[in-house]
């Protein structure tokens, strides 16, 4: 399958799945669904990789060693496929589906997974931040 093709298909799918998004790059979307609390989801094709990540949070300037190992472990129990990362300074969720056979369900399944991740996980590290 051709990038033009896998382009139409993630347009197709963000169109089914009712999402806003806009389009900065070819090959890039930037999901925005508020209703969701999912929004700012960047949503690359790399071929043969089509990659979701999201800016979590910065990394607390204190603390640090507890809240990586916290990290660690939310890799193991809150993320099914995806996984945390560190990016300059900020924490990252991020998701990689194989690109040839991609579909509908799966697509779904990782936006919903880095949603859950968010609602269920940001509460417990925006602990390590002080107010």
């Amino acid at each position: 399958m051709g990038k033009e093709d896998l382009i139409k298909r993630i347009d197709d799918f963000l169109i089914e799945l009712s999402m806003s998004y806009e389009t900065p790059a070819e090959g890039m979307w930037v999901i925005h669904d508020e209703f969701e609390n999912i929004d700012n989801i960047v949503v690359s094709l790399e071929d043969p990789l089509v990659i979701f990540r999201i800016r979590l949070m910065e990394i607390p300037d204190s603390g640090k060693d507890e809240f990586f190992e916290q990290l660690l472990r939310l890799n193991v129990t809150s993320l099914i496929h995806g996984a945390y990362a560190l990016e300059d300074n900020h924490v990252v969720i991020v998701d990689t589906l194989q690109a040839e056979n991609l579909d509908l369900n799966e697509f779904r399944a990782s936006i919903e997974a880095i949603g859950m991740a968010i609602i269920n996980d940001y509460k417990e590290l925006s602990r390590f931040v002080k107010k």
